[in-house]
């Protein structure tokens, strides 16, 4: 088998370039080692930053996501009984974020691949990189038992932080910097509407819960767990008694209960790979970075990655130029680091840190109380989730 690109992960940003390059008239070919259907139904983040929602909607994906897509302006966040909205809109001269989530921006992307008669190849097996030191790499895998063979010009790692793609790069030219936080969150999907109309951050007592929202009748919320902690210690009633307490910190305000749907326990961590090149492979998304969810970042740096790739990889086919391959990395963290920064700073304002003294406690309280007094410190924040465009 031979293609132009090879593509491991058929997650959006694997997908996505996919797409992209074939609106130049580039072929690729997207391995994924799970199902179709899991990966159309895998529940992950879901809010869309502008750009995000701007690229999809030019390169043709963006019908049922204005029609379904929950656009907000604003988020509120809670602290010491107190609450503080962000208003975007009055801050960003008019932008906002869309909710809609990740495994229906997957279903959009697929479902156009295939109308284009892309070739997606799902459920393969020991994906591994060969001749990386050569123009012509490859990947071999096992397909319904059989061994295959794909060469490519190019091999685009989309396969997540646990993938083979940035495993297959030389010790020795990786340059990584990680974090890992001492907590986790408890995630539940909920079969309910939402008890409002924003998202809603609060920093309790207690720890950290979000309010968030995947469509008019389901609900996503979360809590600050230990991040050792189990499923087996959070019976349903626990979880709600948890999040009313954490949630329900102004008056006249109500967290509304539905059917538990789904419960997952997910690791807080930071982590950058600047070698996102390696002769002809290259990293996007998760391979490369990983952000923690408290700042809405992951989907749309790997969606704001794939961009500068698609770009990069089409010059070198168009024009035989190798600059924007040769700036590919730095292009891309720029914006991820950025990234990285709001993702912590978001972090450090809403969670409570087990070895946090009276003095860091303070200093968590003084931003905060910065933040509900001054405009400009509201327009920071609010220019970095609605992200760079």
């Amino acid at each position: 088998m031979q293609t132009q690109v090879g593509i491991i992960g058929a997650g959006p940003a694997g997908l996505l370039l996919s797409h992209l390059l074939s609106l130049r008239g580039i072929e690729s070919i997207v391995l994924e080692n799970r199902s179709r259907d899991y990966v159309e139904n895998r529940v992950r983040a879901g809010v869309l930053e502008q750009g995000t929602v701007n690229l999809l909607s030019e390169v043709g994906l963006g019908e049922r996501l204005k029609r379904e897509g929950m656009q907000h302006f604003g988020i509120e966040i809670r602290f010491n009984n107190h609450a503080h909205r962000i208003d975007f809109a009055e801050l960003t001269n008019g932008k906002g974020i869309t909710i809609y989530g990740q495994q229906e921006v997957v279903k959009d992307l697929i479902s156009a691949r295939l109308a284009a008669s892309g070739k997606l190849v799902f459920d393969v097996v020991d994906v591994s990189i060969h001749d990386l030191d050569s123009t012509q790499p490859s990947l071999e895998f096992l397909l319904d038992g059989v061994q295959q063979k794909l060469s490519c010009d190019f091999i685009a790692g989309c396969d997540g932080f646990h993938g083979v793609s940035r495993r297959s790069i030389p010790e020795d030219k990786l340059v990584c910097f990680d974090r890992d936080y001492p907590f986790a969150w408890l995630g539940i999907l909920v079969e309910a509407p939402p008890s409002s109309t924003e998202l809603v951050y609060a920093n309790s007592p207690t720890g950290f819960a979000l309010h968030s929202m995947r469509s008019p009748g389901v609900t996503r919320n979360y809590l600050q767990c230990p991040p050792d902690d189990s499923l087996d210690n959070w019976s349903d009633d626990r979880i709600w008694q948890e999040l009313h307490a954490r949630l329900e910190t102004i008056p006249d305000w109500t967290l509304k209960e539905g059917n538990i749907l789904e419960k997952g326990i997910t690791p807080m961590r930071s982590f950058v790979c600047e070698t996102m090149r390696y002769n002809r492979l290259l990293l996007a998304g998760d391979a490369a970075h990983i952000v923690p969810p408290t700042g809405a970042k992951g989907m749309n740096l790997a969606v704001a990655d794939v961009a500068i790739l698609d770009k990069a990889i089409a010059a070198w086919y168009q024009r035989g130029t190798e600059q924007l391959l040769e700036t590919y990395s730095l292009e891309c963290l720029r914006r991820i680091w950025l990234g990285e920064n709001f993702s912590w700073y978001m972090t450090f304002l809403l969670h409570k840190f087990p070895d946090a003294d009276p003095f860091q406690q303070r200093l968590q309280a003084a931003e905060f109380d910065f933040l509900s007094q001054s405009s400009a410190a509201s327009k920071a924040l609010a220019e970095r989730y609605v992200g760079l465009t």
